[in-house]
């Protein structure tokens, strides 16, 4: 769960998008309450998200909502359960796109699946480094 949490790990799986820390807590671990402000290149956009720990429950679940950004709302939980031995995690994310009717189309069609590639991507790093 730990490694979930590190800010710098976080940085490396998202080398592709450019992404940087660049308010809050900018490097090593994050935990309930703190902030940290990212901005990165998505779709071929420069975006910035500022996410908060809101609910942390050490080795079993943490979960970040965006407290200002691009959604009209973004909260992703991490689960992380004891299977055979090993440890398997879990990520649900529940989001709104902002404008409306259009913005439902684009969840959709876009980002449903673009944001499950990278988190695929993310948890894949994880497990590597």
């Amino acid at each position: 769960m730990e490694r979930s949490l590190d800010i710098d790990l976080h940085l490396s799986s998202m080398a592709d998008s450019d992404e940087r820390a660049v308010g809050g807590v900018t490097s090593g671990l994050i935990t309930l309450g703190e902030e940290v402000s990212w901005r990165a290149r998505h779709l071929g956009i420069w975006w910035s998200m500022t996410s908060r720990i809101t609910v942390l429950e050490p080795g079993r679940r943490f979960v970040d909502e965006q407290v200002r950004g691009p959604f009209k709302r973004f909260r992703h939980e991490h689960r992380f359960d004891a299977v055979d031995g090993r440890t398997r995690m879990v990520d649900t994310i529940d989001f709104d796109a902002p404008f409306g009717p259009l913005g439902s189309v684009a969840e959709r069609l876009v980002l449903a699946r673009y944001l499950e590639r990278l988190i695929r991507t993310r948890n894949e790093h994880l497990l590597q480094g």
